[in-house]
């Protein structure tokens, strides 16, 4: 195969596959074995052999091939001419018409601090083993800012452990400032600000103690905290808005089809299962069991293949009801999008795996969501031996007071806060039935809104009961002059 032929392979070519390359010693064929990172039509990433060496190839193909690959090279050469820890360019390469190339040694069996922190991250805030990745991390990026460098993409999975050392990767990233000089005060602060507005909400009141690991290997500037805490509530806010987009839009995170007819978006790593799920979810549904039916919606618990699954179907009632339905995206695409953002802020909810919406030229009908199943009680049933006696076990307020916490910082009402829709799952406090919930842009409108939630949910225990006068203690409220 040509280098430029992959422009037209997809997002899943065919494997193993031979690719004429050519360096300095003349042409060579790449076998690319693997795929660890793909944009159809731009970008492969991949293992693959390389004059019988093992390499890790990026083949960078289209129109933007070429800003690309000089991107790529120069990151790569910084970082090298810089003396940071980055895996060896063998080979590289740009031709007219085809594309470019860059084949690196192959760091076998390396751990992503991506990995790393996946492994530890639903430990309690900052524990030890937390603190030994982040503080990894902070130490690399110390460094990297040292030189007068810094990583425009900075994320965990850009940092690979490997025999011992640990290597930055992705040179398409890497920007100078004047290389060999320390970065400047605000370049630092802009960059970490981007770190650490990745990292959960839970951490942030350990941010100048993890900021120390930096500081033992990049001494140059004092960092003030209130700066630090403005860049990363811009990042933040940046990126929920950037991933909000893509929970609609075909990329890497989603698989989304958009036509006449029908809006389908599943998660893309588990578009094969959800597939016969959406394509049979009226069959499921009627042979599930059901906790709802008839009405406005149906919602079912089903089974496929041995996985517990939700499937709520948003159904039209009558002719009317279309009326007031067709013209505005469903609620199931509401509860899709809000279900995702919960989850990107660290507010549990079921993890929304897949959306149907079903069209007749545009015109909306039927739609479905599907979402994990939460095998745990709902809060009225949890709270049932306490109604009298308020005698909660500690930890399961502390994981109430989390949640309205978090509802408050991030300025969130549910509509319909009653006690069924709140779960106890994994020590923590989920939300299900998201078809009414808002993310307020002004607190004189989150302050209504929540006062209407706290009012439903307190209404779910008698107001004479010791339980009720327990929460009514607990719960927060919302004062229009707070901030």
């Amino acid at each position: 195969m040509r280098l430029s032929e992959l422009k037209n392979a997809g997002r899943a070519p065919t494997l193993p596959l031979n690719i004429a390359l050519a360096d300095s010693a003349g042409p060579a064929e790449l076998q690319l074995l693997s795929l660890l990172r793909v944009l159809p039509g731009q970008r492969y990433v991949g293992a693959g052999i390389w004059r019988g060496r093992p390499v890790l190839a990026k083949l960078l193909v289209g129109q933007k091939a070429p800003r690309h690959f000089q991107r790529e090279l120069a990151g790569v050469r910084l970082l090298a001419e810089q003396g940071l820890t980055t895996p060896l360019l063998l080979a590289d390469g740009l031709q007219e018409g085809e594309g470019g190339w860059l084949l690196f040694e192959l760091l076998e069996n390396a751990e992503s601090l991506g990995d790393a922190w996946a492994a530890v991250s639903d430990l309690a805030p900052l524990a030890d083993e937390q603190q030994a990745v982040l503080g990894e991390a902070l130490a690399a990026i110390a460094q990297l800012h040292s030189k007068g460098l810094w990583q425009e993409d900075l994320h965990l999975d850009n940092l690979l452990r490997h025999g011992g050392k640990l290597y930055l990767i992705d040179g398409a990233g890497i920007r100078a400032e004047q290389a060999g000089k320390p970065l400047s005060r605000q370049k630092v602060l802009e960059n970490l600000g981007v770190f650490f507005a990745q990292l959960p909400k839970s951490l942030e009141a350990f941010t100048e103690e993890l900021l120390v690991h930096y500081l033992l290997s990049n001494g140059e500037h004092g960092l003030p905290m209130e700066a630090l805490q403005k860049q990363i509530d811009k990042v933040r806010a940046w990126r929920l808005r950037d991933f909000l987009a893509k929970v609609g839009r075909d990329c890497s995170l989603f698989s989304v089809k958009d036509s006449a007819f029908a809006l389908s978006a599943v998660r893309r790593e588990e578009q094969a299962a959800m597939t016969p799920v959406l394509a049979n979810a009226d069959v499921l549904v009627d042979q599930g069991h059901l906790y709802k039916t008839g009405g406005a919606a149906s919602v079912a618990k089903v089974d496929v293949a041995g996985r517990p699954l939700v499937i709520k179907r948003y159904n039209i009632k009558n002719f009317a009801h279309w009326l007031k339905r067709f013209w505005r995206p469903s609620r199931a695409w509401h509860s899709w999008r809000e279900g995702n953002r919960l989850m990107f802020l660290g507010i549990a909810t079921p993890k929304p795996l897949a959306l149907l919406e079903q069209r007749f030229f545009w015109l909306r009908r039927k739609a479905y969501l599907v979402t994990e199943y939460l095998p745990g009680p709902d809060i009225i049933e949890r709270f049932s031996p306490y109604v009298a006696s308020a005698d909660v076990p500690e930890a399961e307020l502390e994981a109430l007071d989390l949640l309205f916490a978090q509802l408050v910082r991030e300025r969130i009402s549910h509509g319909d806060l009653k006690g069924h829709n709140v779960f106890w799952h994994r020590d923590r406090w989920a939300l299900i039935d998201l078809d009414a919930m808002c993310q307020h842009s002004s607190l004189a409108s989150f302050v209504d809104a929540f006062a209407k939630d706290r009012a439903r949910f307190m209404r779910n225990w008698p107001m004479d009961s010791a339980l009720y006068l327990l929460l009514d203690a607990r719960i927060p409220r919302v004062a229009r002059s707070a901030d």
